[in-house]
């Protein structure tokens, strides 16, 4: 189908149905925040009823525009329902979903919405984009879609999800369709530097001791075209640092001049490896990601690894000598 008649169906989705499970992926980003925040105001105008959850903590630093308060933690809340109708946003593949799977009905109608060029399309209906620059740029062109008001707190969430997947409108990915719709959202009542202060200026103290702890890591390779830094658990003890303060190190690694690859190894326990890619221009990291059980995007993506830190350095670096042999 065309993207419009994407939209269409997932605008009788919305309407024929109700009482929403509205889910994002695991340890939630500035999109799927965003995206899910919105698609909660998208579903409060239409008059249904929704629980919104993900599985890992929402950093704190999206948790500002309204319905925030009722984003449930399946980390933390146990919920005693079974879904037969849900919403999947900003999720690669059906387990991004992570815990919330568990509360889908065998039967359940599932609307997958989605900006990652590794979709697999796991939904009955797919409202897929691979060259949107986020989740919720998606949403917007759906509120359009559907004639929906776009009030403030629905304006500001889509923003956020626009302002942080682009890198603060940085990205490759930022063009002129993205700047208009950030426009019309800024007309909205969107305070630009609100969003841009919470989302992206502001840091704690734990996040700058793990930076101390991170940069004496770094390492280069392949010529000095791929720069390493990693996040042993030594590291997160001596910082005291959370999940949300490892968000955005590894582009301490890609922007090194004359880099063209970084790549960010967190170790989740001894046996296991979270690999965070970013690119330049000619390597396709999410290719890699893909091949190592991950997914993202061609100049952004993440992979969780079995293995030793050791063991999966090399495994990455293998992976990104064959890459580097394929252009």
């Amino acid at each position: 189908m065309t993207y419009k008649k994407d939209l269409e169906a997932t605008g009788r989705f919305l309407m024929e149905n109700d009482h929403f499970l509205v889910v994002n992926h695991v340890n939630p980003d500035g999109d799927a925040t965003g995206s899910l925040l919105a698609m909660g105001h998208i579903l409060q105008a239409l008059g249904k009823t929704f629980i919104l959850a993900n599985e890992g903590p929402t950093p704190e630093k999206f948790l500002f525009i309204p319905l925030s308060e009722k984003i449930i933690n399946l980390s933390e809340v146990e919920l005693d329902q079974i879904f037969d109708r849900a919403i999947a946003l900003d999720c690669g593949d059906f387990p991004r979903i992570g815990e919330a799977a568990r509360l889908l009905s065998e039967d359940v109608q599932l609307l997958n919405i989605d900006h990652h060029p590794t979709n697999d399309l796991f939904g009955q209906v797919n409202l897929v984009r691979t060259d949107a620059c986020a989740t919720a740029e998606i949403l917007y062109d759906l509120v359009k879609e559907m004639g929906l008001p776009l009030h403030t707190s629905l304006a500001t969430a889509l923003y956020m999800g626009l302002l942080t997947d682009t890198g603060g409108f940085r990205y490759s990915n930022t063009t002129a369709e993205v700047m208009h719709k950030a426009a019309d959202l800024l007309n909205q009542g969107v305070s630009p530097s609100d969003v841009a202060e919470r989302c992206l200026e502001t840091i704690t103290a734990s996040y700058l001791k793990l930076l101390r702890e991170v940069l004496p890591t770094l390492n280069m390779d392949f010529n000095d075209e791929a720069a390493f830094l990693t996040i042993s658990l030594e590291a997160m003890e001596a910082s005291q640092a959370n999940r949300e303060d490892m968000e955005g190190l590894v582009n301490y690694a890609r922007n090194i001049e004359g880099v063209e690859v970084g790549i960010l190894f967190k170790q989740v326990d001894v046996e296991t490896v979270k690999v965070s890619l970013r690119s330049k221009k000619h390597i396709d990291v999410s290719a890699i990601a893909k091949a190592l059980g991950g997914g993202g995007h061609a100049k952004a993506a993440g992979c969780t690894v079995k293995g030793n830190l050791d063991e999966v350095t090399q495994i990455v670096k293998n992976r990104l000598e064959q890459a580097w042999g394929n252009q």
